[in-house]
C-alpha cells in the first residue's frame, strides 16, 4: 500500500495546469506543454466560453493525464473497459459523483477531439423495453426500445442548508474591512455568485438607479436592484479604502500587499471566508452558501419562481427549483405548528 501511495503521488505530481503568457495549459513535470490538451483549450476559448470554464476543462484535463500515466494507457488505445477502470479510478479517489460525471464527460470530448471518434462505454440497454403508449381497455400497449445511455454516476439530491440569522450576524459582525462586507453583502442580498461578484466593474453599479449590471455564466447579462444598505457601504469603500489609483476598473481590488490596487482573485475571496469559518458556529460559511442564503430568503419571503429565476441568473426553471429547497428548519416549524394544532384538537380525547 505504501508504494501505491507513493506511486499516485508521483503520477499526481507529473501533469498538472499552469499559466503562460495569459493562458491555461496543462505540462509535465519539466513544464513542456501538452500540445493535444493545449488545442482543445484553444477551441474551447474559441467558443466564447468564460475563463472559468476553461480552467475548469484544464484541470479535468490534467486529471485525465495522471490517469493515463498511473494506467500506463494511451489515450487512442482506450477502449469501452476502459472508462469503466476510469470511473473505478475515480470511485478509489473518493470524487464527488459530480465531478466524476464532469471528468467523463470531458475525457469523451477529448477522446473525439483528438482520436476522432466517439469513445464507447455505457450501459448499452439492447434488452429492455418499455411501453410507449398503452390502450387501457385492450391491453395494446406500443414498445419503444430504450436508446443507448451513457455511463453516469448517480448524483445524490442534497439538501444544502441556507446560514441561519445567528450566523448571517456572526459573519457580519467578524468583517473590518469595508470591502469584505460589501462582497458579502452583493451575494447575500443581491445573489450574485463569488466570481460575478469579483468581475463587477465600477461603472457595473449605478447608485442613480440603485442596480447592478451582472455578467453571468455564458457572457449573460442581468441587472439585479442595488438596496440602500448596500449603496452607502460601496461608497464608503470607494472612498475610504479602494487605492486611487489602481491598475484595473474592477470594483473589488486587494488592499496590501505587492498586489494591492489589482483585481481580487477566488483564491483572496476564498480566504477571506477560510479565516471565518474557524469558528464553530461559522464552519459552513462560505460564498456558495451566502448565494443559497439569498434564493431560500426570497423564496421564504414569498417571491415568485420566474422573478427568482431572473435575479438569480438561471436559464431553466427546474435550476431555481433545485436550488432553493424547503429547509430542514422550515420543515421542522411547520411540523411544530401542525403538531400543536392537533394536539389542541384532540387534547381532550386523550386524557383518561
Amino acid at each position: 500500500m505504501i508504494a501505491s501511495a507513493s506511486k499516485s503521488r508521483a503520477h499526481k505530481d507529473l501533469i498538472r495546469v499552469a499559466r503562460q503568457s495569459g493562458r491555461v495549459v496543462v505540462v509535465d513535470d519539466r513544464g513542456v506543454i501538452n500540445e493535444p490538451c493545449a488545442r482543445f483549450l484553444e477551441r474551447i476559448e474559441i467558443r466564447g466560453l468564460s475563463h472559468c470554464t476553461v480552467e475548469a476543462y484544464a484541470y479535468d484535463l490534467a486529471l485525465v493525464h495522471r490517469w493515463l500515466a498511473a494506467s500506463g494507457q494511451k489515450l487512442a488505445d482506450l477502449g469501452a473497459e476502459d472508462v469503466h477502470r476510469f470511473l473505478a479510478w475515480e470511485r478509489g479517489r473518493a470524487s464527488h459523483p459530480r465531478s466524476i460525471n464532469r471528468r467523463l464527460h470531458t475525457l469523451r470530448l477529448f477522446y473525439r477531439f483528438v482520436v476522432g471518434k466517439d469513445l464507447l462505454g455505457g450501459f448499452e440497454q439492447h434488452g429492455h423495453f418499455r411501453p410507449y403508449q398503452r390502450d387501457r381497455d385492450l391491453g395494446v400497449a406500443r414498445w419503444l426500445r430504450s436508446p443507448l445511455r451513457r455511463l453516469r454516476v448517480k448524483e445524490p439530491k442534497t439538501l444544502v442548508e441556507p446560514l441561519t440569522i445567528d450566523q448571517v450576524r456572526d459573519l457580519l459582525s467578524s468583517m473590518s474591512r469595508y470591502r469584505d462586507l460589501c462582497l458579502t453583502y452583493v451575494m447575500l442580498l443581491c445573489g450574485l455568485r463569488s466570481q460575478e461578484a469579483l468581475s463587477l466593474r465600477l461603472g457595473d453599479l449605478d447608485f442613480d438607479d440603485h442596480r447592478i449590471r451582472v455578467h453571468g455564466k455564458g457572457n449573460k447579462e442581468r441587472a439585479v436592484p442595488l438596496p440602500g444598505l448596500l449603496v452607502n457601504l460601496v461608497r464608503r469603500y470607494l472612498r475610504l479604502e479602494r487605492p486611487q489609483t489602481c491598475a484595473t476598473d474592477h470594483a473589488f481590488v486587494v488592499l496590501q500587499g505587492k498586489r494591492r490596487g489589482h483585481p481580487m482573485t477566488r483564491a483572496a475571496l476564498r480566504r477571506v471566508f477560510r479565516t471565518r469559518r474557524q469558528r464553530p458556529a461559522l464552519t459552513n460559511a462560505n460564498p456558495h452558501r451566502l448565494r443559497h442564503t439569498f434564493g431560500t430568503d426570497m423564496a421564504r419571503s414569498g417571491v415568485r419562481l420566474p422573478i427568482l429565476q431572473r435575479m438569480m441568473g438561471h436559464a431553466y426553471a427546474e435550476t431555481t427549483l433545485q436550488y432553493v429547497n424547503i429547509s430542514l428548519a422550515d420543515v421542522a416549524a411547520e411540523f411544530h405548528r401542525a403538531v400543536a394544532e392537533l394536539q389542541s384538537r384532540y387534547g381532550a380525547q386523550a386524557q383518561p
